[in-house]
């Protein structure tokens, strides 16, 4: 019998449900919004955190449930509901320190579970070599890899150009977050894939680098 997924489903579900929430009472979303000000001048850390559970609009919120989801229920069945656990929460933390670090000097606000997600879907593709993903309406199967690059790609567009307040940065705090977590836990499926491995975590640190020279006015 296949084990269920809880922890995918807890997640899932707790953030689809607050996100409804915060469509209708907006306060909601005000007293749990990531809030550069907020987080440094009254040192409301706990914004780093539930942010997550927040979203922008129902394309945003379905667009990263789907996402992790479709990641996070095979990661949860090879790694364990500990360990799953850790790692969003680690990437959610790790997207929105980043965040903070790149946007300290300015009024930034920013929703969603980008970082969580994004930290999963880095881990999975090496944990699932050779993996793959249904897309509606795309009727063949998107190899994990490249979803995961697309994924970071729309996010870095959306990142300059500041689209809404959806945290695409934490995308990239995230994914590297992920990365660190499954080469700190997993070496060697890090070490069986270490040219793919290097290569990501490189285009990510050189495009942190050249935000952090060209900074998002």
């Amino acid at each position: 019998m296949e084990r269920i997924q809880w922890i995918t489903l807890l997640i899932t579900g707790l953030t689809i449900f607050l996100s409804f929430l915060g469509f209708q009472k907006k306060d909601l979303v005000w007293n749990h919004i990531f809030d550069v000000q907020r987080i440094i001048q009254k040192r409301q850390y706990y914004r780093l955190l539930t942010s997550a559970f927040f979203h922008s609009n129902w394309t945003h919120l379905l667009f990263n449930m789907f996402s992790f989801y479709a990641f996070a229920s095979y990661m949860e069945s090879a790694v364990g509901s500990t360990m799953l656990l850790l790692l969003y929460i680690l990437s959610i933390l790790g997207g929105g320190l980043l965040s903070l670090g790149i946007n300290h000097k300015r009024e930034y606000l920013a929703l969603g579970a980008s970082g969580g997600v994004s930290g999963v879907i880095f881990s999975s593709i090496f944990v699932f070599p050779g993996g793959a993903i249904l897309v509606f309406p795309v009727p063949i199967p998107i190899p994990a890899w490249l979803y995961a690059v697309l994924f970071v790609l729309i996010s870095m567009y959306g990142m300059r150009k500041q689209v809404g307040n959806i945290g695409h940065d934490a995308h990239l705090g995230g994914a590297l977050t992920g990365l660190l977590f499954t080469l700190w836990v997993y070496p060697a499926v890090i070490l069986s894939d270490l040219i793919f491995f290097t290569s990501i975590v490189l285009a990510i640190m050189l495009f942190i680098g050249y935000v952090v020279i060209h900074p998002i006015k």
